[in-house]
């Protein structure tokens, strides 16, 4: 049984239309739900109120934090600099590995603490000295009306925009999301529809096709991340495949972030990534001609550090978040050679290492 929809959660929410036979269709992602009166979609927040659709979530939050740019992962995105980091609750997959499942798979309310409206999380960016502003812990594709006033606000104050989303949305709300956004991190979760229908509970398909609309249609810095999972989607033949897809469709200037599994959720009977697992998965994509290739929850300086893709030295030496050696330009060019580091980047890198600041909006807006 849904929980019922309170007055004080009805946002009017965009992307549906109403069916033949009385039900809504939600329009946002291609779960297609279709709804009756009181009725809730699959990620939980979106639901039916009379004629309409609703966004129950916006202006509420599981929680803000000031965290490095990394973290997202974004290593070519104004590196070093910190993000103010939200979410909401719910989500529009059914991952049984998920890493946030507290937050992403909450049937409840309980969880969303923080209420605030989008000029006080830019004002917050800004008291912070954040360069940007992160939509994550959950997808921000279920939360799209909210995460898009809360950009049109960042965008105002000069805070860039982050998402960090699984990319499962239809093609024009995809269009009016990411016109908002300055960069992405889109987890690829494999390059197997069986994994994705088995594991996620979605299609493969969709995601590529935001991926290839994001490279090719837009201004948005993008990468990419793929949690290597050990007999699920950690083989030589996938990672290579996938590598070689993204070469042929987004070209070799794409990062890739391949990341380490811990148990967790329902995915708890099998063991964690080991290092080599994802030490190889690197250098598979390497060696398949990417340029840019990183290793996430594993202590891996080489795996941290940005390379020059055209004289193969080191242009951004990480030891896990903080930054140790930068021999970037004012423009992302390498110090050795000058040839252009794909990326956005600023002056100088910036200097916020490891910290974690949580935040309460409502006590500063």
């Amino acid at each position: 049984m849904d929980e019922p929809i309170s007055t004080s959660q009805q946002h009017p929410a965009k992307y549906w239309h109403l069916l033949d036979d009385g039900r809504i269709q939600c329009d946002l992602c291609p779960r297609d739900c279709k709804l009756h009166d009181g009725q809730r979609g699959a990620c939980f927040v979106r639901g039916r109120v009379g004629a309409a659709m609703v966004l129950t979530t916006y202006g509420r939050s599981s929680g803000f934090c000031v965290d490095p740019i990394e973290k997202k992962p974004l290593n070519q995105f104004f590196p070093g600099s910190s993000i103010l980091s939200f979410g909401t609750a719910g989500c529009n997959l059914a991952c049984k590995f998920c890493q946030n499942w507290d937050i992403s798979k909450s049937r409840s309310f309980d969880k969303l603490l923080d209420q605030a409206s989008p000029e006080a999380i830019a004002q917050c960016a800004k008291q912070y000295g954040c360069k940007s502003v992160a939509f994550t812990y959950n997808d921000p594709v279920i939360f799209a009306e909210y995460a898009m006033d809360v950009a049109d606000a960042c965008n105002a104050a000069g805070i860039k925009t982050v998402a960090v989303t699984a990319g499962y949305i239809h093609a024009e709300p995809r269009r009016d999301f990411f016109a908002k956004m300055d960069a992405a991190n889109v987890d690829l979760k494999a390059f197997t529809e069986e994994f994705y229908i088995k594991q996620t509970g979605s299609h493969l398909q969709p995601v590529l096709d935001t991926l290839k609309y994001l490279r090719h249609e837009t201004d948005v810095w993008l990468e990419l991340t793929t949690l290597l999972i050990p007999g699920l989607n950690d083989s030589n033949q996938e990672i290579s495949a996938m590598s070689e897809w993204i070469i042929k469709e987004l070209g070799a200037d794409v990062p890739l972030h391949f990341s380490a599994f811990h148990p967790d959720y329902k995915l708890n009977d099998i063991p964690q990534t080991p290092a080599e697992t994802v030490i190889r998965a690197r250098n598979i994509a390497l060696n398949a001609g990417l340029n840019y290739v990183y290793t996430g929850n594993v202590h891996y300086i080489e795996g941290d550090t940005t390379f020059c893709p055209s004289c193969g030295s080191a242009a951004t030496v990480r030891d896990w978040y903080e930054i140790k050696q930068y021999h970037l330009t004012a423009d992302g060019r390498c110090t050795n050679c000058n040839a252009a580091i794909a990326g956005r980047y600023d002056q100088c890198a910036g200097q916020f290492g490891r910290q974690r600041i949580p935040v309460r909006i409502r006590a500063i807006a």
